[in-house]
């Protein structure tokens, strides 16, 4: 008998084997990112230079945001499917408001650039009670959450069909066109704002003592208590990014209509879970999260490079979900054999 072949691996290997496997097991989305544009950069025309990269950036913008009050709101152990109404009744408001064709009010504020922050604050504002109200009917009335943002979404939705009487609203002033349409360092704002939030919201996320009372958060029954008030927090957050992902939106789009985030809400939950956000709540990381919203813009983008029907990009993001979720699935078990 080969007494060699019986015996257990050395501490040594132990501790190299975690070395190595720990990290690529919690940031294998990135590993499959590189992997990605490495091939695509090689395989697709005109997909490795510059501006393929910064328009992947600029395409991340809306659902990155997204992605994040979303995944704060998963970590809590919760679901909020009314983002993207949110969204949309957010851009829908800042146009009526300040667009000067079709039911536009065409309001001004003097001096103009005031008229940036207070849109800005107005929609933050209206996102933020939103996801109050969405999360006082979860903690206070202990209502699914599931069934809660889904009424929500259809309501909201409807809200901001209803608001422009199903017209588009053009005439944004050049103010708040600004910041969704213009650049800095040849890079356009929405990125920097992009790259920001998720830089910010991930340091609050791993740093500080909200973050990790809101992972132990995840799975427990919200009540009013101290568990209740992080879970209402994350919905108001939630609630708040969304509606500033809206208000960046109408800045962005030159007609803006209560249809431009349809389809979003998919996109962003496709990229939370791909990035990492176990469905269980607690846990997940925002740049693993931000690594799945790449992954989804890079796909996109080399999809439109090759003239791809855009139904391939459905395929994938479906295979890459279900493939996410056993990923999630089997990882207690392959850290409690290999780690």
């Amino acid at each position: 008998m080969d007494r060699t072949a019986a015996q257990p691996a050395s501490p040594t290997a132990d501790r190299r084997r975690r070395a190595w496997a720990g990290p690529v097991l919690d940031h294998i989305v990135w590993l499959i990112l590189l992997a990605v544009l490495a091939a695509f950069s090689l395989t697709v025309p005109g997909f490795f230079q510059a501006g393929t990269f910064t328009g992947i950036l600029q395409q991340s913008t809306f659902i990155g945001i997204l992605a994040i009050g979303l995944s704060l709101v998963i970590i809590a152990g919760q679901m909020d499917l009314s983002i993207e109404s949110v969204l949309a009744l957010s851009a829908m408001t800042t146009a009526l408001l300040l667009g000067t064709t079709g039911p536009g009010l065409g309001w001004t504020l003097d001096p103009p650039w005031l008229v940036v922050p207070a849109t800005l604050a107005g929609a933050i504002l209206l996102g933020g009670l939103i996801g109050l109200v969405n999360a006082t009917l979860v903690v206070r009335f202990r209502i699914n959450a599931f069934i809660v943002t889904l009424a929500a979404y259809i309501i909201l939705f409807g809200a901001a069909v209803a608001s422009s009487g199903n017209r588009a609203v053009a005439g944004l002033p050049a103010e708040l066109r600004a910041v969704g349409t213009g650049t800095i360092l040849d890079v356009p704002v929405p990125t920097w704002i992009l790259v920001a939030v998720f830089l910010a919201f991930g340091l609050v996320l791993a740093r500080t003592p909200f973050g990790r009372r809101l992972r132990v958060t995840g799975g427990s029954r919200p009540g009013p208590d101290g568990a209740g008030r992080l879970v209402t927090i994350a919905f108001v957050l939630s609630g708040g990014l969304a509606a500033f992902a809206g208000w960046l939106l109408a800045a962005s789009t030159v007609r803006v209509t209560p249809y431009l985030g349809v389809g979003m809400l998919f996109e962003t939950f496709a990229a939370v879970v791909i990035g990492g956000v176990s469905l269980k709540g607690g846990a997940g990381r925002l740049s693993g999260v931000f690594a799945g919203v790449l992954l989804l813009s890079a796909i996109r983008t080399a999809i439109d490079l090759m003239g791809m029907p855009p139904h391939y990009l459905q395929v994938i993001q479906g295979t890459l979900v279900l493939a996410a979720v056993l990923l999630d699935t089997l990882k207690p078990s392959i850290r409690k054999r290999y780690l």
